[in-house]
């Protein structure tokens, strides 16, 4: 679920001289995409910080963040290598759930992750095409999840018959299906409007991004610069009053909208190819990393980057903000393939 993060201690992230990389605290991580979730840390309620990742033997492992130490590993978890997880809290029956995705066997499981039960195993949920992504949501105290559709090179073609974006409940029943939402999908996003009781339903598509009213089960809004690019990634997030939609293209530029209107705002090239993955820090930065071995750090309101640090040897596919116990506000990134997950403290 997209949340708009709120300020904690703020930590001065301007210089990067303060910060401090603890190299290799995860080293047997390994992905085959450039998914920005294909690692997922939580609160749990049992107050574990947990780092969910897979490694090259499509295991989940779940790791302890707080005392550095790997609790268990899920041997040969998924048939096929793992693109996606997502983490939600069960408040009813006050357990931490986590969905994980293997995209080539279009199939979703869903774990107990208190106590490393799989729930539900469900497979070939798409007759055609592959699935990136997909979202857990709680609606009335009941959590369900969505399932998305990606076709390569197939985006705008009649001929192929792209499944809509589906509703399964957590006993594998399929509840509902999206009205419109017949489109070739990279990623997927839920957004619940605490003013508004709104639960939308976002997804990256070929040319824009976008949201669906879940209750009246139609478009809300599609955001778009009307070009023929994926869109990879989005953050929301509040900006004075307007609430914006912040996408990563793959032609390398950031796009900006306003959320409920979808007036495009602004946009930031950052690049010149695509970009992998954002992370807002406290509302007024944005980390980006477009798979290269460099961070950058851009200022939303000037809508410049302002600060650069080159990593050896990683190429960044994702990175995540955390508040970490001992270390405060602090950033945990991975890279492609063996590159592994990093741990970034700031120094104030």
């Amino acid at each position: 679920m997209s949340k708009i993060i709120k300020n904690s201690k703020i930590k001065n992230i301007l210089d990067f001289t303060n910060c401090k990389i603890l190299n290799n605290i995860i080293n047997d991580s390994h992905i085959m995409n450039f998914s920005a979730d294909t690692f997922i840390v939580f609160n749990s309620i049992n107050n574990i910080i947990y780092l969910i990742y897979t490694n090259e033997n499509n295991s989940i492992i779940s790791y302890d963040l707080i005392n550095y130490k790997k609790i268990i590993e899920i041997k040969n978890s998924h048939k096929g290598y793992i693109t996606n997880f997502r983490h939600i809290l069960d408040n009813t029956k006050k357990r931490d759930l986590v969905l994980s995705i293997s995209s080539l066997e279009s199939s979703i499981k869903i774990w107990n992750i208190n106590n490393y039960e799989c729930l539900l195993y469900m497979e070939n949920i798409n007759k055609i095409g592959m699935m990136f992504s997909a979202c857990l949501f709680e609606d009335n105290n009941n959590i369900y999840f969505t399932s998305s559709n990606f076709i390569w090179n197939n985006i705008d073609n009649d001929d192929i018959d792209i499944e809509p974006i589906k509703i399964f409940d957590l006993n594998g029943n399929k509840i509902n299906e999206i009205k419109d939402s017949k489109q070739s999908t990279y990623f997927m996003d839920t957004y619940y409007d605490s003013k508004s009781f709104k639960i939308y339903i976002l997804s990256g598509n070929n040319g824009y991004i976008t949201s669906y009213d879940y209750k009246k089960n139609e478009i809300y809004q599609k955001y778009t610069d009307n070009n023929n690019f994926s869109y990879t990634g989005l953050v929301i997030n509040k900006k004075e009053e307007i609430l914006i939609l912040i996408g990563s293209c793959s032609d390398g530029n950031l796009l900006i909208w306003n959320f409920h209107s979808g007036e495009l705002l602004n946009k930031i090239k950052i690049h010149y190819n695509n970009i992998n993955d954002l992370c807002l820090w406290n509302n007024q930065y944005l980390f980006v990393v477009y798979g290269q071995n460099t961070l950058n750090l851009l200022n939303l309101n000037e809508g410049i980057i302002i600060n650069k640090i080159a990593i050896d040897n990683n190429n960044l596919t994702s990175i995540k903000k955390i508040d970490h116990p001992n270390h405060g506000e602090c950033l945990i990134s991975q890279g492609f393939k063996k590159d592994g997950i990093k741990l970034w403290i700031f120094d104030n």
